[in-house]
C-alpha cells in the first residue's frame, strides 16, 4: 500500500471521530457517541482495485457533549494505522486536528453540523478530501470523496458495540 493510500486510510479513520448524535440543533452533538464502535468498509483507487478497511474506534466525550477525543485503529490487508483526533463543536460548526501516529501524518478539519450527521472539509498530508457523516439507526455511514488523488473514495460503515 502506498503512502498516499496510507494517508488516506489515516484520513478515513479520522472522519470517524466526527459521526456523533446528528442534532444541528443540539449544542452537543456528540453527546451520543461515548464508547466503543466497530465496522468496515471499502476503499477505491482509481485504477479500479478495491481494499476492504476494518475500523475500531474509541470516543471520549465532554463539555456536554461538544467536546471529543478520539482513538481510532485501522487495517487493510497491507497496513494499519492508528489515529488521535480532538474535534470542537460550536453554534453548528465543527473545528479540530488529527495525528496518525504510524507514518506521522497529521492535520485540520472544518465542518459543520447538519439535520443527518455531518458534512466536513479535511486537509492534512498529501490529503484533501470532502465528507459526508450520516448518522441512523445506530449505525454511522461515512462517505469521503478525495480530491486530486490516485483515491476515488472510501465508504465505512461503523455500528457501537
Amino acid at each position: 500500500m502506498n503512502r498516499a493510500a496510507l494517508t488516506a486510510l489515516a484520513l478515513a479513520a479520522f472522519s470517524l471521530l466526527v459521526a456523533g448524535g446528528g442534532h444541528a440543533q443540539n449544542p452537543g452533538p456528540f453527546e451520543n457517541l461515548p464508547g466503543r464502535w466497530v465496522g468496515e468498509g471499502r476503499l477505491g483507487f482509481k485504477e479500479g482495485q478495491i481494499e476492504t478497511v476494518k475500523c475500531r474506534a474509541t470516543y471520549f466525550v465532554s463539555n456536554n457533549g461538544a467536546d471529543l477525543r478520539q482513538t481510532i485503529r485501522c487495517a487493510t490487508s497491507g497496513a494499519k494505522i492508528e489515529v488521535k483526533s480532538v474535534v470542537f463543536a460550536a453554534s453548528g460548526t465543527l473545528s479540530g486536528t488529527w495525528n496518525e501516529l504510524t507514518y506521522n501524518l497529521g492535520g485540520a478539519l472544518t465542518g459543520e453540523v447538519t439535520e443527518r450527521g455531518f458534512r466536513i472539509s479535511v486537509n492534512g498530508g498529501d490529503v484533501t478530501a470532502n465528507m459526508e457523516v450520516i448518522v441512523f439507526n445506530g449505525q454511522q455511514i461515512v462517505e469521503i470523496q478525495f480530491i486530486d488523488s490516485t483515491l476515488v473514495g472510501l465508504t465505512l460503515v461503523l455500528k457501537k458495540g
